[in-house]
């Protein structure tokens, strides 16, 4: 079987959301990461320093690679994959 990597790339909030918490619904998904990313000060620096803005519906690529480095790689996106495949 390949391995499935990360793709860094412009992500819709729900969808990335999803992928940190593929267990619960969207909003509440949505939620808990930007609860997430609220409470890590280093990381809520260097969004701010760009073009972040909250309210906005989408992550730029940018903004998903700061939020990958510093709360690590979903693991949802392994299960997102699996199932594309079985489909």
């Amino acid at each position: 079987m390949e391995e499935v990597r990360f793709c860094v790339r412009c992500y819709d909030k729900i969808e990335l959301a999803r992928m940190y918490f593929p267990n619960l619904s969207n909003p509440v998904s949505v939620a808990k990461l930007r609860r997430w990313m609220r409470n890590c000060m280093p990381l809520m620096e260097e969004l701010t320093a760009g073009d972040f803005h909250p309210k906005l519906k989408m992550f730029s690529a940018r903004e998903v690679r700061l939020i990958v480095r510093y709360l690590g790689e979903p693991d949802g996106y392994l299960l997102m994959h699996e199932h594309m495949d079985a489909e």
